[in-house]
């Protein structure tokens, strides 16, 4: 027994080869390859895409090409594509020497999984039975955009300590998870989700929890020098928040049905955002003993107002219900980078780079929650007979569900989010933990220099500003301020 212990210790130990050259490109042209091969033999152009359109537009009395799909979709479509890109990416650039890595990693997981998420998404939702084809068309791009943001929303939970393969398999199994549960509570439980307060942020938040827990590094502390922010960092990465601040109503407004309820969404998303920033920068101020504010906070709770309001922004919340749920989300957030963060890590052995915990897991939960509670105070008298009919989708089979129902319903869905989450993320974690991949011994996470070649003028290093919120580690108090500055 002792010896096969010993042999498991000695496979998943901490010697690390971090030379990627073989296994990157092998992965990277393998895997794009088989990308060109399942498109040509699956993926077409859909009706309004097609060089057919001008008989489709004929043949269904469309009277001009301004009502072909791309010009009411592809507005929101490009809000989408820069939230994942600079949004997410340089949200993702606070650690002082891993800003490549933060951008670069999350530009290579996209770029990648919007080609699989559009063979997932489409054989679930998209494949013609006759002819076995899927079709595409802009609609399908934001789909596939949102797939890659539950797969991004994973990476931030596991920034600076996972290889670029490493990355690239999260991805896979993230995009091939997050199609199968978005299939089970869009379709299968026909929840409302426009925003993705289940489907993307709750899973992707739980995914990416789990697969950190399982690759628990009990001596990152030996790269405590790098697993922090500097002024410049600190400003990339609110470039980013503002990105994702601007454009969110766009998020969750992309692919609600066009009229009331994407006007609708919009203002709620709006309210909540701007609601969220003033309780988030009140509790970062209470928090400090001489007020000042943790950039922290500001980077990341401002935006859980959006996060909450994926579910219910298409409902008839109200814009003082939207203000209510962005002014719980600010302090729940914010709370959560002071306090629970800390707890994490060191009761549960969860190391959580990005806090993605307190940003999209738990207020995508709760969006979820609310989501069902005003579903299931929905009413004739709010909404009219039609509207009602409209805002749900109560056609078809299930015409004759109820408000109630559907707020059962869309509970359900949130806690299926969660299981594939958290069961999903383990097993993937189970998967990344076998020293096949690459990725950065505890001494040598947080740094861009494993992984990219740097410009020579890196020679350098400057302090670092360890925050409380997002780096756990800092015990030492200043009576001016309330962080510490370490010389490397």
């Amino acid at each position: 027994m002792g010896n096969c212990c010993e042999s498991a210790s000695n496979f998943f130990g901490p010697q690390k080869n971090t030379n990627v050259r073989i296994s990157l490109p092998a992965v990277c042209f393998v895997w794009q390859i088989a990308m060109i091969v399942l498109f040509g033999v699956f993926i077409r152009y859909d009706e309004e895409s097609d060089a057919h359109w001008i008989e489709f537009r004929r043949e269904n009395n469309i009277t001009s090409d301004i009502e072909n799909d791309f010009y009411f979709r592809y507005p929101s479509f490009q809000d989408v594509h820069v939230m994942i890109f600079v949004g997410f990416g340089f949200l993702m650039t606070f650690l002082r020497r891993y800003s490549y890595g933060g951008v670069g990693f999350n530009f290579l997981i996209a770029a990648f999984g919007l080609q699989w998420a559009l063979l997932m998404q489409g054989w679930f939702h998209a494949l013609n039975p006759e002819t076995g084809k899927i079709t595409i068309g802009v609609e399908s791009l934001i789909n596939a955009d949102f797939c890659c943001a539950g797969s991004l929303i994973a990476f931030g939970a596991l920034l600076g300590k996972v290889s670029p393969v490493q990355t690239l398999v999260l991805a896979l199994f993230g995009v091939t998870l997050f199609a199968v549960e978005e299939y089970i509570i869009l379709d299968l439980l026909h929840c409302r989700d426009a925003g993705g307060s289940m489907v993307i942020h709750c899973f992707g938040g739980y995914y990416g929890l789990a697969v950190s827990w399982v690759l628990y590094r009990p001596n990152l502390h030996l790269s405590k020098s790098h697993n922090g922010a500097i002024y410049h960092s600190d400003l990339f990465a609110m470039i980013g928040t503002l990105f994702l601040w601007m454009y969110w109503p766009s998020f969750n407004s992309a692919i609600t049905d066009h009229g009331d309820g994407q006007h609708r969404t919009a203002i709620n998303t709006y309210l909540a955002l701007a609601s969220s920033v003033l309780t988030a920068v009140a509790l970062s101020s209470m928090s400090q003993k001489r007020g000042k504010l943790d950039m922290v906070h500001i980077q990341n709770a401002t935006l859980a107002g959006g996060v909450a309001m994926g579910t219910a922004a298409e409902f008839m919340i109200s814009p003082y219900g939207a203000l209510i749920v962005g002014f719980c989300m600010g302090i729940i957030s914010t709370f959560g980078y002071i306090f629970v963060t800390p707890f994490l890590e060191k009761s549960l052995k969860l190391q959580d780079t990005c806090g993605v915990h307190n940003l999209h897991a738990v207020p995508g939960m709760l969006g979820g929650f609310i989501g069902a509670i005003v579903a299931a105070a929905a009413s004739e008298s709010v909404y009219g007979r039609e509207g009602l009919i409209n805002t749900f989708d109560f056609e078809g089979e299930f015409a004759d569900r109820t408000p109630g129902t559907q707020g059962g319903f869309q509970a359900a869905g949130t806690c299926v989010s969660i299981a594939f989450g958290l069961v999903g993320g383990a097993i993937v974690g189970f998967i990344l933990k076998f020293p096949i991949w690459g990725d950065p011994g505890d001494d040598n996470c947080f740094d861009d220099e494993v992984y990219w070649e740097l410009p020579e003028d890196e020679e350098t290093v400057p302090p670092v500003l360890e925050y409380n919120n997002h780096m756990i580690h800092k015990h030492q108090e200043i009576s001016e301020s309330n962080f510490s500055v370490e010389q490397s």
